[in-house]
């Protein structure tokens, strides 16, 4: 394999897919680079005033907007770090002393799973929390009122696992106890990963109820003593997982009834349709069922939460913001690239453009490809793979792709003859039919024919760009710049 490819197939596969999302060193000691977290800090409320834009009820995110007792506005502070900035009305803390202590010790807490706490105000009668701001909104936005596409089943096991990471390392800190788990306390990040909000994880204090859900989704320990425990947060993760598999709020009862007498496939969210399989079905079912076990001592501890959703995770090797279907925002190079017009083409993400250039070139680089042939094989397969190459050619410059697709595939599979042009075709075929998975296999098969190629590394990149992963496109892109650069030069 050439080693361009190399390059982007094995170490960007391993340095940027795997971590995010089986390895949790990081959580296990709550620890990250030092410059990711910011310390604790005490801000006045002139700070958050103005960092608020006055409090302007267009920054307003919390749920309810104006009409709930705390409400959650977006801010910016100074350094352009965007915040969330929680405001209790008056009576929620008089304790000045208990908030500081509360918001110093949540605020200690470091894990990529959480939206941080990363300050508060304590002025007066002004009681304010500052956490992390997570541009790409709630669970129950993406799981209950999705408008582009219903959430993947591979995301919702993902959703589960790093959520019970994050009530683990919680746990392990101390922690154990969040008040009113639900779906609107998940929040996604600026690469869709799940967070747990942190403003759940302060003590109630005068803060409403801990369950200001309907009474029908509150542990039934809670309606007896009123106290919130750690196996009170287990049932309301139990609740969330009933949530992921149906979609829909389903009170724990009814879907108790629906368990027992083995319909759980009426609780399947009819948007998968056959998304997911049986096994993994009944296997989340079984968790949700042990987790809203009415005897608090028989529903199982984070830990073996986590243990049981670890085997189940699906696609680990894509992003959560491909998964989710979310444009993440592209960093910008350091230096800007001075880009061809197949660069710009591929930035742009013009495919017509694209096509026209591929056109043009038509097979110029593949002179000097070898294809040793025997005699047989003349005689035998060479006028059928060339009229195989020859229907897709004339499919390709008609723009009928699914022809082209097809007539590629003829010429690819019969193994006579190695064309990195017609990888480039198919990989543009498949494109330009929605296909962008099997259009990046194409790119990087090209690369393998020809390592020193720039046009493969920039229909890597176009398909890149498609499928979400600027940064890896970014990276495509200088390199097909460079080569291009250099070939233009000799």
């Amino acid at each position: 394999m050439g080693a361009r490819c190399s390059k982007f197939s094995l170490c960007w596969f391993h340095s940027h897919l795997k971590p995010s999302v089986l390895e949790s060193s990081d959580l296990e000691n709550g620890d990250r680079k030092e410059s990711s977290w910011p310390s604790f800090t005490e801000y006045s409320f002139d700070q958050l005033k103005a960092a608020t834009g006055g409090f302007s009820p267009d920054n307003i995110v919390s749920e309810h907007g104006l009409k709930a007792p705390n409400i959650v506005y977006k801010g910016q502070l100074d350094a352009g770090r965007s915040i969330a900035v929680k405001r209790f009305n008056r009576l929620a803390w008089p304790d000045n002393r208990q908030f500081l202590e509360e918001a110093r010790s949540v605020g200690s807490l470091r894990s990529e799973r959480l939206a941080n706490l990363i300050g508060c105000c304590c002025e007066g009668d002004e009681r304010l929390l500052v956490a992390e701001f997570m541009p790409n909104e709630t669970l129950a936005k993406h799981l209950f009122h999705w408008e582009n596409q219903p959430m993947k089943w591979a995301m919702r096991l993902r959703v589960a696992f790093y959520l019970a990471q994050a009530l683990d390392y919680c746990s392990s800190k101390g922690r154990a106890l969040y008040h009113d788990l639900n779906a609107y306390r998940v929040l996604f990040d600026q690469d869709a990963n799940p967070r747990l909000s942190s403003f759940g994880l302060m003590k109630n204090s005068r803060d409403g109820k801990s369950y200001s859900t309907n009474l029908a989704f509150t542990p039934p320990e809670y309606l007896r003593t009123g106290r919130v425990t750690a196996e009170s947060v287990v049932y309301s993760f139990g609740t969330m997982l009933l949530d992921l598999l149906s979609g829909k709020h389903i009170p724990p009862s009814h879907a108790l009834d629906l368990i027992r007498g083995k319909n759980f496939l009426m609780l399947m969210d009819s948007a998968l349709e056959s998304h997911f399989s049986n096994d993994d079905g009944t296997e989340l079912v079984r968790l949700a069922s042990r987790c809203l076990q009415y005897e608090a001592r028989e529903r199982p501890n984070a830990k073996s939460l986590v243990t049981a959703l670890m085997s189940l995770q699906k696609e680990t090797e894509v992003p959560s913001h491909v998964l989710m279907g979310i444009q993440r925002e592209t960093q910008s190079p350091a230096q800007p690239l001075s880009l061809t017009p197949f660069g710009e083409a591929c930035l742009r993400m013009d495919l017509t453009a694209i096509h026209e250039i591929l056109d043009k070139i038509g097979y110029k680089d593949d002179e000097g490809i070898a294809n040793e042939l025997s005699f047989q094989m003349w005689t035998n397969q060479m006028q059928e793979t060339l009229n195989s190459k020859k229907h897709g050619d004339t499919a390709f410059r008609a723009k009928d792709f699914g022809t082209a697709i097809d007539c590629y595939s003829q010429f690819i599979d019969c193994g006579t003859m190695v064309s990195p042009t017609v990888y480039a075709r198919r990989c543009l075929s498949y494109l330009m039919s929605e296909m962008a998975q099997e259009a990046l296999g194409d790119a990087m098969q090209a690369l393998v024919v020809s390592p020193e190629w720039p046009t493969a590394l920039y229909l890597q990149a176009a398909c890149l760009f498609i499928l979400g992963m600027e940064n890896e496109a970014q990276e495509s892109l200088k390199d097909a710049t460079s080569l291009e650069t250099k070939r233009t030069k000799h």
